[in-house]
């Protein structure tokens, strides 16, 4: 008997239908579109996704907040939740392919009616105690079971991937928040130190138009300055504050006030961004393997609506004590058991069975070409992301040049003007154009921020703890 429950244990797992999972072949480049100006040489397979986001954003109030973030924002603890849905999905589907076994007890006390004759019999009452058990296994033959236990296992593993990319997100939006905010206070900096020099500007123009050393004219032009510059500092003033409301958010805080640290210049840049081999982010962004593994899963569903093809054996049994006095429950004469085993054998089902392996393929079709084009896309990401923090680098170069320029020519303009060698409409075109001038030259300073984050959450870096 042993022997025979021991073959039939490993008949019932020498049997799977459906394909096995193999990873398809993935069409990708040798380096990375825009990879070669800022990228590392040939042959080195370091990667900026492979380092720790602390080690990446060195400003420690900007580490703070990501920590809080990864503690408290809303998105990531749903995301939490949901793995942890996932892996009971698990353990309830892994449990088909074990035998099921119950315990059952009975006590109660029943009158039998009297009958006439022609088999008179008096009314009377009597016992009946029970106790017993019993057990049933549907034999997995044809894998069903372990068909649907991998799917589970891989919607398990896709869940996490789902989680970490989700970390993956959540540690770039804080950081191009933060950027985008500190990017804000530089302009307001730059605005109050213009709307200041524009005051002065006004006062000493005020002066010359009452000594009759200039026209009303002038200190319309200078007014229109000074007025251009509070109307900046206050539109910036409202940006400033709408940018801690969403960092907040992402935080999980309420609206509210977020503390600084590094200055945008101050923040550190890498001159040559290690991006590693192309097929090595096929293991390290959590997108892709995400998508494989919602590739796998359906692939193993192919297994399970395959195997309503063959038929369904199960093995049951029933056995216990059944008396009417509770003293002699347990005595061998009161015992009682059954066994047996049933097949059914789909006969006509009206092609439903055809019908459900055929939709089991569909889906794995379907994600197979959502797997492929999520590889595509991320070699897009990380292509512009690299393009991009390139072409950034170089524009910040020749607007920091043109900053300073415009700087000199405004000083040079203001001389000409006191001296009366030139117009004041050359002052207030100079000035305009330093003003502009500056705040482009911010913005190309958050631009380059911006595509590093970028470049990072692209090669897949953030999610590690």
């Amino acid at each position: 008997m042993r022997r025979a429950a021991v073959a039939l244990a490993l008949a019932a797992s020498a049997c799977t239908v459906g394909p096995n999972y193999k990873r398809p072949v993935a069409n990708l480049p040798d380096t990375y579109r825009g990879a070669a100006p800022t990228g590392t040489p040939a042959g080195d397979q370091s990667s900026l996704g492979d380092q720790r986001w602390w080690e990446l954003f060195q400003d420690e109030q900007l580490q703070e907040l990501i920590r809080a973030a990864l503690r408290q924002n809303f998105d990531l603890r749903i995301a939490a939740v949901r793995v942890a849905e996932a892996r009971a999905q698990l353990g309830i589907t892994r449990a088909d392919q074990f035998p099921r076994v119950d315990g059952s007890a009975l006590a109660e006390r029943e009158r039998v009616s009297a009958s006439p004759a022609p088999f008179p019999l008096r009314a009377f009452d009597q016992n009946v105690f029970e106790a017993g058990a019993s057990a049933s296994w549907e034999v997995d033959f044809w894998g069903r079971f372990r068909r649907a236990t991998e799917a589970a296992r891989a919607t398990l593993a896709a869940t996490e991937w789902g989680r970490r990319a989700i970390v993956t997100s959540l540690v770039a939006q804080v950081a191009a928040g933060y950027f985008a905010l500190r990017a804000i206070d530089l302009n307001l900096d730059i605005s109050r130190q213009t709307l200041a020099s524009r005051e002065e500007s006004l006062r000493l123009t005020q002066v010359r138009a009452a000594a009759g050393n200039t026209s009303e004219l002038d200190v319309r032009q200078a007014e229109q300055l000074v007025f251009g510059a509070s109307a900046a500092i206050v539109d910036l003033e409202r940006q400033a504050e709408q940018q801690e409301n969403l960092i907040s958010i992402l935080l999980g805080n309420n609206p509210g006030a977020v503390p600084r640290g590094r200055t945008l210049a101050d923040q550190p840049l890498i001159p040559a961004v290690p991006t590693g081999l192309p097929s090595a982010l096929l293991e390290r962004r959590p997108d892709i393997v995400e998508a494989e593994q919602t590739l796998v899963a359906a692939n193993a569903n192919i297994g399970v609506a395959r195997a309503d093809y063959f038929p369904e054996v199960s093995l049951t049994g029933s056995g216990g004590f059944q008396s009417a006095a509770l003293s002699s429950l347990l005595t061998g004469p009161a015992a009682f058991f059954t066994v047996g085993a049933s097949l059914l054998q789909p006969v006509f089902t009206a092609g439903r069975t055809r019908s459900q392996v055929e939709l089991a393929e569909a889906g794995r079709d379907e994600a197979l070409l959502a797997y492929q084009q999520t590889i595509l896309q991320s070699m897009r990401d990380v292509s512009d992301a690299l393009i991009a923090y390139r072409q950034d680098r170089d524009f910040r170069d020749q607007q920091e040049l043109l900053a300073g320029s415009a700087a000199d020519a405004l000083r040079l303009t203001t001389v000409r003007y006191e001296g009366g060698a030139s117009s004041y409409l050359e002052v207030l075109d100079a000035d305009t154009r330093l003003f502009t001038a500056q705040l482009v030259l911010a913005q190309a300073q958050l631009n380059e921020l911006l595509a590093l984050v970028q470049i990072y959450r692209a090669l897949g870096g953030g999610w590690e703890p």
